[in-house]
């Protein structure tokens, strides 16, 4: 898969960001309607909406996980050979990246959930955490270790860096090989090869869902787009990915993997086209995209808050629920906008994340602390 030194240097795409808007606002949909007692109670006045939302919102977490391969392949490849000197220092600095806002909407996770058990009796509400945890948490293991999330979503930002660790891997050997093979092609293969064995063997095997190796087909699809856009002949290559995708899909169709598909391709195509590049037709939208780590961190504590309130003022009124969830949605994207522009977009060393890090820890534990002695 040659790759264009002209295509290689493209700007950002701007439609890019209004995909992960269309993405975010899904999930956050998915999320008010599976958490909580709002929706239970505003359900007859949408059911059929209601029911999309929880059926098929989640699906749009393929749209984040195709984009990040693409954004992986974009930042540590973009020639298809690996550019970074130090795998670790690409890894550590992905984890501040990723472990700064999470930590930070972590905590405030903690606390909401500490005033929502005065307001309402709720499975969505997570348990009290112990001690490991929390530690598990802060370090993005919960998971593997068997620990009950506390919060919606914080699985994707572990498997998100895990497929980041992978990417770095996989880019790193393929350099290696290629220096004493003559390869440069190396890594692009690898990946394909990669995203086959999750595609057609990992990805069928629901326990292995907690591990980055079942989405890695979804997360090598997006690496392998960016690579075709950039290609001196892209849709050759695209068409190439098509036809994987499709025999994926016959083999065992999954709704999962067809949207990530279409992702792929329309990002490749995208990228290939110079044109869309600049064309960005909904700016609010784009905005969106900007902040949707931001936004998908904090907004399952502020739904929380906002259950809690309505289920003790207005317990079984369905449209004073379903403005509840309008707020809760409102609100969410003022406090991702918050994060966004006051942790997420500040430029931190990792002495300084390990030392906010620290004192968010601290200064939550002494609220928690604060709460039960009242």
């Amino acid at each position: 898969m040659p790759i264009s030194s002209t295509r290689s240097s493209a700007s950002r795409i701007p439609l890019l960001d209004i995909l992960k808007g269309l993405a975010c606002a899904l999930i956050v949909g998915h999320h008010l309607v599976f958490y909580g007692p709002m929706s239970d109670v505003a359900y007859p006045l949408a059911p059929d909406l209601m029911d999309w939302l929880f059926a098929y919102g989640r699906m749009a977490v393929q749209v984040f996980l195709v984009l990040g391969g693409y954004l992986a392949a974009s930042t540590l490849a973009p020639q298809g050979v690996a550019r970074f000197d130090s795998p670790l220092q690409q890894v550590l600095r992905r984890f501040v990246r990723l472990s700064t806002p999470y930590l930070a909407a972590l905590m405030f996770n903690l606390l909401a959930a500490e005033l929502a058990r005065y307001g309402m009796d709720d499975g969505s509400v997570p348990a009290e955490p112990s001690l490991p945890q929390l530690l598990a948490h802060v370090f993005l293991l919960q998971d593997l270790l068997g620990f009950e999330a506390l919060s919606a979503g914080v699985w994707y930002v572990a498997i998100d860096f895990q497929l980041f660790v992978l990417a770095v891997a996989v880019l790193s050997l393929a350099r290696f090989l290629s220096v004493r093979w003559k390869a440069p092609w190396l890594a692009p293969v690898l990946v394909l090869l990669g995203a086959c064995a999750s595609l057609f063997y990992f990805n069928l095997m629901p326990e292995l869902d907690t591990w980055g190796v079942y989405f890695a087909g979804a997360y090598g699809m997006g690496m392998l787009a960016f690579w075709a856009g950039h290609s001196t002949r892209p849709y050759r290559w695209l068409v190439a990915l098509a036809t994987l995708g499709l025999a994926t899909l016959a083999l065992d169709f999954r709704g999962r993997i067809a949207v990530a598909l279409v992702t792929a391709l329309a990002l490749g195509v995208l990228q290939a086209s110079g044109g869309a590049r600049h064309w960005s037709p909904m700016p609010a939208l784009q905005r969106l995209g900007q902040m949707s780590y931001s936004v998908f961190l904090v907004h399952f504590p502020v739904c929380l808050l906002v259950n809690a309130l309505f289920n003790q003022f207005w317990p079984t009124q369905p449209w004073a629920n379903a403005a509840g969830m309008v707020i809760a949605l409102a609100l969410s994207l003022r406090a991702g906008q918050w994060l966004y522009q006051h942790v997420e977009t500040r430029l931190v060393s990792m002495p300084m994340a390990l030392r906010m890090q620290g004192g968010l820890l601290v200064a939550t534990g002494l609220v928690l602390l604060g709460l039960k002695a009242l």
